[in-house]
């Protein structure tokens, strides 16, 4: 989860990778470190704290050298100190290496290592590779990274450089996602596509069990055996400029306000005005669609979330049942996967461990995959067998926002398909179905037009430790996604329930000084329902604020504070409701002083158990 830059070539390397590091501290980190090579010898500075901070104490930019790698590290093993922090050096201080993932079996290397004289300086796993690779280490880089990552057993992104052969750089990945980005001149290695992108479009990812040897005019892959791979080049479509904040205070601000566009973009070439086409290179044919018997979706976090929403769309539309699983617990069971059970495994970056975890277990089953996720080329992608691609662009922001509502979109896109396909939904369903779809933007736009009304009401709730978040049916999954944020990027405690279970428990928690958000559309076959449930929370002194549909006079009787959403489709309700308690808990995060980009404790991708 923490952020790796590399790069070999004819400028001066420390300046390029500070910047690179600083585009990736969206992924999460509590130190940070470089090191370079200069006139034949290995440059070591690093330190605990933000990049800007380190960068204070020890100006990386005034190291020599046209190699390097940089590492924003986020602990795992060993504590928050600059012994712990990456670059980590062999004990001649000649092969430096950064690493991110776990290693399982460090205990027993450094046990092995430190038989032959090797001695350590920090409490990580990572010094242990470091020392294993020195071990190995007879006057060829490659070969002694080779025969030290046959002995490895866990996962690792890592980038390995030497004074002994200061133009050659090295990656190998393992369960942990790196790229190798291809310039001219040059060629740099990264987490992720926003360190590299101002340099460079062309990409290499790597697979498990390969490795890169870069020098500034060369890129070679290997498999752990030492024979050659051949790898295609990808292309981002990414702008810089889509990497940016474009004028806003915050990614989270500008992804949130990106949502019309994105949904626009996602729905381009899928929709005409009476059908829809998942297929195209796709291959979720009518035929594939026809064989589905029962669903199972796999997800973490937010992407889990837009599951429940899943969930209620398809069995609602298409009559196919459904199952959403926590990725992290799905293959510590032994689930039942049967001929026709299709799993849909959902991710933004689609590196997520415990994701990509879940479709391997379900694969050895015998099960087809079919993803949703916003970066082509990612492991999930390339692990299953259909891939449905949202078209969020680079989410930067650590709480997700506009991969969220891509997600149901296109979860809405294929449940309408499949529905049709089956002969649930009629040629004049489907297309009233789409007439729903193309509202969407215009009125998610009108909301974010009206944001000041959230900011007041964000500004009357900052002082409040705890908030409970209630809705019912197809917005119970967006009473838990509102909690969440809030959570996130605000640090308030807050939780997400059905509104039907608030007596079964949470009840006992409200009085005057507890908020709880109630999503109330008209437009929810439950509505009436809520509305008592409301009673219930004001008969005991509870402050109600009311994501309710615009000109709805009955709720205003009842409610303290509304957020009024327009109205579309019951379906489609989620996608409008989610969006004031994006800013909700946006705008009490910023009032709070805290950084929504760079929440506590947490990083964008949760790239390993």
């Amino acid at each position: 989860m923490c952020g790796i830059v590399g790069y070999v070539g004819e400028k001066e390397a420390a300046p390029l990778l500070v910047e690179g590091l600083k585009k990736l501290e969206y992924r999460g980190y509590d130190s940070a470190g470089m090191a370079t090579i200069s006139e034949k010898k290995v440059l070591i500075e690093k330190d605990v704290g933000k990049i800007e901070e380190v960068d204070k104490k020890v100006n990386f930019k005034s190291m020599k050298g046209k190699i390097g790698l940089a590492h924003s590290r986020w602990a795992t093993h060993g504590d928050v100190t600059k012994e712990n922090a990456h670059p980590h050096t062999s004990m001649k201080e000649d092969i430096s290496i950064v690493h991110n993932g776990i290693i399982e079996n460090f205990a027993d290397i450094k046990k092995k290592v430190g038989k032959e004289g090797h001695t350590f300086s920090s409490d990580t796993d990572t010094e242990a590779i470091v020392h294993l690779i020195a071990a190995h280490h007879e006057g060829n880089l490659k070969e002694a990274v080779l025969k030290a990552l046959n002995e490895l057993e866990g996962a690792y992104a890592l980038g390995i450089i030497s004074s002994k052969e200061p133009h050659t750089l090295i990656a190998a990945r393992n369960e942990s996602p790196l790229i190798i980005g291809v310039g001219e001149g040059e060629n740099f290695i990264a987490s992720d596509v926003p360190a590299i992108l101002e340099h460079t479009k062309k990409i290499i990812y790597l697979d498990n069990g390969e490795i890169g040897v870069l020098t500034k005019d060369n890129v070679d892959i290997f498999d752990l055996e030492g024979n050659k791979v051949e790898k295609k080049i990808h292309t981002i479509e990414w702008t810089v400029e889509k990497a940016e904040k474009g004028g806003f205070d915050h990614f989270m601000l500008k992804e949130i306000f990106e949502q019309p566009s994105v949904i626009s973009e996602t729905v381009e070439g899928r929709i005409s005005e009476d059908s829809i086409d998942l297929n195209g290179k796709t291959g979720f044919t009518s035929e594939e669609m026809k064989r589905i018997k029962r669903i199972i979706i796999v997800a973490c976090g937010t992407s889990w979330h837009a599951g429940l929403v899943g969930e209620f769309m398809i069995e609602e539309l298409a009559k196919i049942p459904v199952e959403v699983e926590y990725a992290s617990e799905f293959r510590y069971r032994d689930p039942i996967v049967e001929k026709g059970t299709l799993i849909i495994a959902i991710s933004q970056s689609g590196e997520t461990a415990d994701t990509l975890a879940a479709i391997r277990h379900a694969k050895k089953k015998g099960a087809k995959i079919l993803s949703i996720v916003n970066v082509k080329g990612s492991s999930i992608a390339r692990e299953s067998d259909i891939v449905l691609y949202t078209k969020a662009g680079p989410e930067i922001g650590v709480a997700s926002t506009k991969a969220f509502t891509t997600q149901l979109i296109m979860l809405y896109l294929m449940t309408v398909e499949i529905g049709h396909v089956l002969g649930h939904t009629n040629d004049q369903q489907v297309k009233n179905r789409i007439r729903d779809l193309r509202l969407l933007p215009l009125q998610i736009q009108s909301m974010l037009d009206e944001r000041k009304n959230v900011h007041t009401l964000a500004k009357k709730f900052i002082e409040k430790a705890h908030a409970l978040y209630l809705g019912r049916g197809i917005n119970f999954p967006i009473a838990l996604e509102g909690a969440l944020k809030l959570k996130e990027v605000s640090y308030v405690h807050a939780e997400g329930y059905p509104a039907a279970e608030m007596k079964h428990g949470p009840i006992a928690l409200i009085d005057k000084n507890m908020p709880v958000v109630v999503i109330a559309t008209k437009d929810d076959r439950t509505y009436k329902k809520v509305l008592s449930n409301i009673q219930e929370v004001k008969a005991r002194g509870g402050i109600v604020i009311a994501i309710a549909s615009k000109g709805d006079r009955d709720i205003k009787k009842c409610v303290d504070y509304i957020l009024p959403v327009p109205q579309n489709s019951y379906i489609l309700t989620p996608l409008l409701a989610v969006v004031p308690l994006q800013l909700f808990a946006y705008y009490v995060a910023v009032l709070r002083k805290h950084d929504p980009d760079k929440p506590k404790n947490l990083a964008k991708s949760v790239t390993v158990e």
